[in-house]
């Protein structure tokens, strides 16, 4: 194990996410399943190359557990196509803080579908995650909001949405441990939303200009180089200590979102942000304090 270097990959990797997210906010006149379509597809090779790189690619072309490859696959792929669609709508830190609530979400639906209990520290971090959220939306709820503020709104529903997703192929994967190799996971879900993008084709695909299909391309090999780190990362420390730096990715958000879009970030959005990292936060270090007692 060697957790500096784990810390390092890790936050390269959020930072590869964040340009990723960015390229296809570039884009908007892609449709959300054409995105996904071009980010899979060419992480593909990225992911490949890793596999056979590390000795792992037959390991990445069996799976024993395709129930649970599927549900992670959809929900992965659910969740990262309306996260692009969120991208249309908010400005990009915001989508970073509300795809935050993924791990309070979790919480919800480990003790609904696996039975985990709720204690009060889980308790107060999935409160104040939703406090946070409620704070972001505050400023759309009012009598007088307007077009553009309803507009927001639907966006801020997509990306709960997305998180939503997001926390059933985490779930998804929970159940897979120990009984799936990590290479047959990464394969598998490249390919399952692959598919999925383009099952999208009839509904109003666009043929990108020259500049777009290059935006699209580069993002998709930054989606797979950022998914090799990712999972790299793991060899070299453990989640607890990992966790906490995934937040690092709301610091490339902002900087990403005042530079590149022009995007200033409001008070309610900055205050509902710090709730929700708060509370992810928590989760982690709860998750670290059970796991080091075994509990």
């Amino acid at each position: 194990m060697n957790p500096l270097r784990g810390i390092a990959m890790i936050v390269t990797a959020v930072g590869l996410f964040a340009a990723m997210n960015s390229l296809i906010k570039a884009v908007p006149e892609i449709p959300a399943g054409e995105a996904v379509f071009f980010r899979s597809a060419f992480a593909l090779p990225v992911i490949i190359a890793w596999l056979a790189v590390r000795g792992h690619l037959a390991h990445g072309l069996h799976a024993g557990h395709w129930r649970l490859q599927l549900l992670r696959g959809l929900a992965g792929t659910m969740a990262m196509g309306l996260s692009f669609l969120g991208l249309r709508y908010l400005p990009f830190p915001e989508v970073t803080a509300l795809r935050f609530i993924t791990p309070v979400l979790i919480l919800i639906l480990a003790a609904i579908f696996l039975g985990e209990r709720f204690r009060m520290i889980r308790l107060a971090a999935i409160l104040a995650g939703f406090a946070g959220v409620l704070i972001m939306l505050w400023p759309r709820l009012g009598a007088q909001t307007g077009a553009a503020e309803r507009h927001e709104l639907f966006g801020v529903l997509i990306v709960l949405a997305s998180a939503g997703f997001a926390a059933v192929a985490q779930i998804a994967l929970k159940s897979m441990a120990g009984r799936e190799k990590t290479a047959a996971i990464v394969f598998w879900f490249s390919v399952i939303s692959m598919t999925v993008g383009l099952m999208t084709l009839p509904f109003g695909w666009v043929r990108p200009e020259p500049w777009e299909a290059a935006f699209l391309i580069m993002a998709g090999i930054l989606g797979g180089m950022g998914q090799m780190l990712l999972t790299e990362s793991y060899r070299h420390a453990d989640v607890g200590t990992l966790a906490p730096y995934t937040y690092v990715s709301m610091i490339w958000a902002l900087l990403i979102g005042y530079f590149v879009f022009d995007e200033m970030p409001t008070v309610s959005m900055l205050a509902g942000a710090a709730l929700i990292i708060g509370a992810g936060l928590v989760i982690a270090w709860r998750e670290r304090t059970r796991g080091s007692r075994g509990s």
